[in-house]
């Protein structure tokens, strides 16, 4: 799906600039250019961050013991 139009910035590119190191909005938008034009966009990458941070977060594994 095309989040930003003017750039043409897909959700794809929002979830990897997150998975390169990417931890806010405006991060992401530094590193994909979404939302860098008519800023129309920025609460649709906003959704796709916290959304892809989320199933990050989900996916990690918690131990109940310590570790050696």
């Amino acid at each position: 799906m095309i989040v930003c139009q003017c750039n043409v910035v897909s959700d794809r590119d929002v979830r990897a600039a997150v998975d390169a190191g990417a931890r806010t909005v405006a991060q992401v938008c530094r590193g994909t250019r979404a939302g860098t034009d008519c800023g129309g966009c920025v609460f649709t990458v906003r959704r796709v961050v916290c959304q892809h941070v989320e199933d990050i977060q989900s996916s990690l594994v918690e131990v109940d013991s310590e570790a050696s």
